[in-house]
């Protein structure tokens, strides 16, 4: 597993290495070994941590999560892209974008993680546990809500704390993780209440 320290490296890595030849995302991915789950999760949980519903966008989301989610759960040690994807080849300035919001993240998140419950991200079970946060958000991501506000962010969370934990060795995060799920489900339930009682009348609520 790749550490805060040696993923920073890699980032900056990348940059430089844009700067000089094309980098495509396979051969970025390639040298994160199991952190790339993380990594590229980042990366695409970024858009849809805001509150406002991002319709088809959020469901192809989920779907992406979902399917990163099975190959961790399943023992793939990077994730496996379809060659298009994987011979992918960004820019310099989009590199240099990716590479700088994710040190923000990171760096903040350093602040208040620290290396504890290392059964829950170590090994096999950890492993388990993090294709099932992926997979679960991503499942319940995908569900085409269209105007329920928060139904991005909250899975999206999710995905974010695995992502920390799995980064920085902290197993606390995950719990943080299961919090967002269920919470999630709780919303959803809510919601799928509300509509069962009360109808168009409900639903209008969640109109903007």
């Amino acid at each position: 597993m790749c550490d805060y320290a040696t993923l920073v490296k890699h980032l900056q890595q990348f940059a430089e290495q844009s700067k000089h030849k094309p980098l495509t995302l396979g051969e970025a991915l390639d040298t994160l070994d199991e952190a790339g789950y993380a990594f590229i999760a980042i990366i695409l949980v970024l858009p849809f941590l805001q509150p406002v519903p991002l319709g088809p966008i959020t469901v192809l989301g989920g779907v992406a999560f979902a399917t990163l989610g099975w190959q961790l759960f399943h023992g793939h040690e990077s994730p496996v892209l379809p060659e298009k994807l994987r011979a992918l080849e960004l820019s310099e300035h989009t590199w240099q974008i990716l590479v700088k919001v994710c040190l923000k993240i990171l760096g903040f998140c350093r602040k208040f993680t620290k290396t504890r419950h290392l059964a829950l991200v170590n090994g096999k079970r950890g492993q388990k546990m993090g294709g099932f946060i992926l997979l679960a958000s991503g499942a319940l991501m995908a569900i085409p809500f269209g105007v329920l506000p928060l139904n991005n962010v909250l899975p999206g969370l999710a995905i974010l704390f695995y992502c920390i934990g799995e980064l920085e060795s902290d197993g606390f995060m995950f719990y943080i993780a299961f919090f967002w799920l269920i919470l999630t489900v709780v919303y959803f339930v809510a919601f799928f209440t509300m509509l069962w009682f009360f109808g168009k009348e409900a639903l209008a609520m969640f109109q903007f």
